[in-house]
């Protein structure tokens, strides 16, 4: 039998652990699965006959590399700044690794051993980043391959409730982690290029800067910079490019929404707040608000934010129920951005029958022949229920498909790698189709920012 090692049992485990389970009596495979929690890993075997649940400490060097050892290949599900180490045993024992993270600098550093041991170490191989790689990549390939030369390409990506599991004012739920959406575009401007020209976006400014998708049959949609849309300009070979732009969707109303949190400063992570364990939701609201003798905490809310008792922001903030003087925070030394991720995780948690939806859209400007012309690419992805969701079949099947690929001999190139090369993505891309992971693919007539040519 030939060992996985899969390192991490959470969400993003479940549909990769399915699938492989589903593949191992005709691909000799036995599975072990490591996490600090026994139960939580029994729970992902289903008692299946091919797979062996043990508790795993990362940080526990010996039991570590003792279970690497036993491999064939290793899957890393843990947090990014875990993966290291682990990456690093994988050098010593010579064995291929895959993770769905971004490749760090300390990951990268690894190129030239795992080169040298002729080892696959595949990253980026999951949703965002993953997906959108590999369905990007095909695309400007093709392009390229006719003769065509990019002139703009956008890329939008998001982890949404489906449309029967949206019942909230604010038309989302967390698919994923929350404090991630709590503390997202943090961390410096959003910088992109439209028409040749770099464009920043302050965090002050980023949720009122949106742009507005439509995708049939699920309707509009809206999306908001990424932090830098610039990282892969040169892996993608995209160095001349006029217009890139990566975003995040979300539901059209959202972002102006979620705007009032930043503007009050609810979401700083950067201090935290005194006595946090024992306010309550009202009182940290009236954290943010100046001191009124007599107007209450809803009026100064209103005031500070300009918002009526009858415009919907101020029904979505009422929906959360953040004036409840009962309920207490209960985090000690928390920051803001905790404290919040607290509140909203009160009303935004999944509920068992609830269904997930991961929404991609691409659009490619090109030149061929001396016209331009446009082609958009569109994925929506419906999940299960709340342990097959969408976002656990998007992240977990390309890197289950990547790992059964690197085990038999398919995907050869070694080194640090994401899933830009053909080997790699136009397999893993068909045999997503199969599994309701489908990109349609349309031509348009191209749409520029600009098409006078003037710069702004």
């Amino acid at each position: 039998m030939r060992n996985i090692l899969i390192i991490g049992a959470g969400r993003s485990a479940s549909s990769l652990i399915k699938y492989l389970l589903g593949k191992s009596e005709s691909e000799n495979l036995h599975l072990t699965i490591g996490d600090l929690s026994i139960d939580l890993a029994k729970r992902k075997t289903n008692n299946h006959k091919n797979a062996t649940a043990i508790a795993l400490d990362i940080f526990d060097a010996n039991q570590r590399k003792t279970e690497i050892q036993k491999a064939d290949i290793v899957i890393s599900m843990l947090p990014a700044h875990m993966h290291i180490e682990v990456a690093k045993d994988c050098i010593v024992y010579k064995k291929h690794m895959v993770t769905a993270s971004y490749i760090s600098d300390a990951m990268q550093e690894l190129d030239a051993a795992a080169k040298e041991n002729n080892l696959v170490f595949m990253n980026e191989i999951g949703l965002d980043p993953g997906i959108d790689h590999m369905s990007a990549m095909k695309v400007i390939d093709e392009i390229r391959d006719k003769g065509g030369k990019m002139i703009l390409f956008e890329s939008f990506c998001g982890g949404l409730v489906a449309p029967e599991s949206d019942n909230n004012l604010w038309n989302y739920k967390f698919t994923w982690a929350p404090r991630n959406v709590v503390l997202a575009g943090q961390g410096g401007a959003a910088k992109f290029i439209q028409e040749g020209t770099y464009k920043y976006i302050p965090y002050h400014k980023l949720f009122r800067r949106t742009e507005f998708l439509e995708v049939e049959g699920y309707g509009r949609f809206e999306g908001y910079a990424n932090r830098d849309s610039l990282k892969y300009r040169s892996i993608y070979g995209l160095d001349d490019i006029l217009t890139l732009y990566r975003g995040t969707i979300r539901r059209v109303g959202y972002s102006k929404a979620w705007n009032m949190f930043v503007q009050l400063g609810m979401t700083d992570d950067s201090y935290i707040i005194d006595d946090s364990e024992t306010i309550s939701y009202r009182d940290f609201v009236n954290l943010f608000l100046p001191y009124h003798p007599t107007d209450s905490v809803e009026i100064k809310l209103r005031l500070a934010l300009g918002i009526e008792q009858d415009d919907i922001m101020w029904d979505k903030l009422l929906e959360l129920d953040l004036f409840n003087k009962n309920k207490i925070v209960g985090l000690k030394d928390a920051t803001p951005a905790q404290i919040l991720e607290k509140i909203l995780t009160d009303s935004w948690t999944l509920q068992p029958q609830d269904k997930d939806m991961i929404v991609m859209y691409h659009k490619f400007g090109y030149e061929l022949n001396g016209e331009q012309k446009q082609i958009d690419s569109k994925m929506v992805c419906i999940g299960d229920d709340q342990t097959y969701t969408a976002m656990a079949k998007t992240v977990g099947l390309p890197v289950a498909m990547a790992t059964l690929a690197i085990l038999n001999g398919k995907i050869k190139t070694p080194g640090v790698q994401l899933p830009i090369k053909e080997e790699v993505y136009l397999p893993i891309l068909k045999e997503l189709e199969e599994y309701g992971i489908h990109f349609k693919e349309t031509e348009m007539p191209y749409v520029g920012y600009n098409p006078d040519k003037i710069r702004t």
